[in-house]
């Protein structure tokens, strides 16, 4: 069979991770969008607005009624369904995922689909399993034999981990602009829809890019990088919790999938929700005059000064694992 012939079999195959994207993006939407509002409106409000989640959420429907706790959605779909194809890979059974095929490295090189997947397999063949080793003095590098090479396949738990951090930074270039332009809808509180500032997702971009360029647009690109740093404990418990089940239980891969994407998720929130609050003070921030924040290290401080350690974890146990939730049961 021709190299061209091969490529048009794979090619479905990269169809199906978009398509998977898309529909995830939509079932998270429908589910999760509400629950990100009410606590983005939490992490960047005084506590004198709103006594709690229920609270803010009363008064949002109150208000701006159903579609109030929706601000934002539109940008949202759309990076998810991006993010969502580029960044996570399809359910794979334990040695799949351990040892990533040839042609899975190369559908995330030739589509950006499944950067994940691909990272794994770099970090495995370059770094943690090489099937080479390097040169001698001599000059002369040995190849391992393939009866050898079963020992040398399986990628570490720090190799997930460090994987994670790669397809976070990846996928940040995507989500700052989208998670920037979601943010600053989501805490319009002005009910007459003529007095916003912004009338929707493109009249926000259109005025950010206006005044500011892109940089604006990309305002709090290293917030964002930062928080998805903390897909290391995402990925990296990930592993361990499917490993753990695997060896432990009699559950099906789905079923693996599912308890430890949702206890994988748990780590992740619990790991970077104090980033994640600092990330969103600095993308609701004023642009230009009127700014409070420098830098990362302002808001943070700003935050530890109005409400210390509770600051960070404002809204943490009600709605974030909540959201998780169901979202991972539509994933």
């Amino acid at each position: 069979m021709s190299h061209k012939q091969d490529e048009q079999r794979a090619s479905p195959s990269n169809y199906k991770g978009f398509v998977a994207g898309v529909f995830s993006g939509i079932g998270k939407l429908s589910v999760g969008h509400p629950f990100d509002t009410v606590k983005v409106r939490l992490q960047t409000t005084q506590k004198s607005q709103f006594r709690g989640p229920l609270d803010c959420l009363l008064q949002t429907i109150r208000k701006e009624g159903v579609p109030g706790l929706y601000k934002g959605a539109t940008p949202t779909l759309i990076g998810w369904m991006f993010m969502d194809s580029m960044s996570v890979p399809p359910p794979y059974t334990l040695r799949q995922r351990e040892e990533p095929t040839r042609k899975e490295a190369d559908d995330g090189i030739h589509s950006m689909f499944g950067s994940l997947t691909y990272y794994r397999r770099l970090l495995n063949e370059n770094i943690f399993n090489p099937t080479t080793l390097p040169y001698t003095p001599g000059g002369i590098q040995k190849i391992i034999p393939p009866q050898e090479q079963e020992a040398y396949r399986k990628l570490p738990t720090i190799g997930h981990a460090i994987a994670g951090i790669m397809a976070g930074a990846t996928v940040s270039f995507i989500a700052t602009p989208v998670e920037h332009i979601k943010a600053r809808l989501q805490v319009q509180y002005t009910v007459d829809k003529t007095k916003r500032l912004y009338s929707g997702p493109i009249n926000c971009a259109q005025r950010i890019y206006t005044s500011h360029g892109l940089p604006g647009i990309c305002h709090g690109l290293s917030a964002t990088l930062l928080f998805r740093s903390f897909f290391f404990f995402w990925w990296g418990s990930y592993d361990i919790f499917t490993r753990l089940f695997s060896q432990h239980t009699t559950l099906s891969t789905p079923g693996i999938n599912f308890w430890a994407g949702g206890l994988s998720a748990q780590v992740f929130w619990i790991t970077s929700y104090p980033a994640d609050v600092v990330k969103q003070r600095i993308m609701t921030d004023k642009l230009g005059e009127g700014r409070r924040f420098a830098g990362w290290g302002d808001a943070a401080q700003t935050v530890w000064r109005e409400g210390g350690v509770r600051g960070f974890w404002r809204c943490f146990l009600t709605l974030p694992l909540l959201s998780e939730h169901f979202e991972l049961t539509v994933w």
